[in-house]
């Protein structure tokens, strides 16, 4: 009888919250952020006017090729996420979904969005999701365990959105839609620097090697820091260099990169908890705004 009532209430549980239990399954809040910075790659790759069913198409088939990831990413690592505190609540740790209900999920997900965006947008852009998915899953995800290199290998798939947006809009690779990727990829850096540093006692139990783990004095960790947030400026104004934004967005990033740079220049100088926090709010603040300044100014 107890553990009927127990089920039950683990039943009525992940009915009575099943938009929340969805929402972490996707990651939606990181699936948010893909999405966005798939349309910011598709409307700066886009000539003329926006052509909205075939943004539709991009932002659907994306958002099936993220969710899946993120569903097939907590499936293999469910055992490692249940030992963490701020990953234990997830839906396969709390036992809310069964793992072999989220690798059917996450599997679907990810092939259905792949032959979508093959068949809806073009070819090429269900390349770029395929190379995100495979390199998130199959390399980021089991470097974690083996080194902290893994943190710059994550940042690829991380940066990749935009390029796809960008070949959606275009069907091609160029420079502009490459600028796009390397801002976002510097950006995930001093981003996940601050994370890393905030947490590294939880990834260390949990058996996640991350720099701050393996750095006894925080030397290298400040390094990545500030090093990718100065190359983060200096990509930043590769827009402008293009001519695909105006001198709006140029004063706006120089502002941008420059805040973000002295936070990660404070963390440097103080390797605390507080600076860590703002190093973190610091990244936060800047991309939408960035995103928001790409958007507002764009010339053509």
């Amino acid at each position: 009888m107890k553990s009927s009532a127990e089920a039950l209430d683990t039943t009525v549980g992940v009915e009575k919250h099943w938009a929340a239990v969805f929402a972490d399954l996707v990651k939606a809040r990181l699936t948010a952020l893909v999405l966005l910075t798939t349309f910011v790659g598709f409307y700066l790759g886009e000539r003329g006017a926006v052509n909205y069913l075939l943004l539709f198409h991009a932002l659907l088939g994306t958002a099936l090729v993220a969710s899946g990831a993120a569903a097939l990413n907590q499936w293999l690592e469910r055992d490692y996420d249940a030992k963490m505190r701020r990953t234990a609540s997830r839906p396969l740790p709390s036992g809310r979904l069964q793992p072999s209900t989220v690798a059917i999920f996450g599997g679907a997900c990810s092939v259905v969005g792949l032959v979508y965006l093959a068949v809806l947008v073009n070819p090429l852009t269900s390349v770029v999701g395929a190379v995100t998915s495979v390199s998130y899953l199959f390399i980021y995800t089991p470097l974690k365990r083996v080194t902290w290199v893994n943190t710059l290998v994550g940042a690829i798939p991380g940066a990749l959105p935009p390029l796809m947006g960008w070949t959606a809009a275009r069907n091609e690779m160029s420079g502009e839609g490459w600028a796009l990727f390397a801002i976002l990829a510097f950006w995930q850096i001093p981003h996940f620097m601050a994370i890393a540093w905030l947490y590294r006692d939880e990834y260390a139990k949990a058996g996640f090697v991350m720099l701050p783990n393996v750095d006894a004095d925080g030397s290298r960790t400040v390094l990545h820091s500030v090093s990718n947030t100065i190359a983060l400026l200096l990509a930043s104004l590769c827009p402008f260099a293009f001519g695909l934004e105006g001198k709006i967005y140029l004063a706006v990033a120089l502002i941008l990169g420059a805040g973000y740079l002295w936070c990660a220049v404070r963390f440097a100088r103080q390797l605390t908890a507080q600076r860590a926090r703002q190093l973190f709010l610091a990244s936060i603040i800047y991309l939408p705004l960035l995103i928001a300044a790409l958007v507002g100014n764009k010339l053509k």
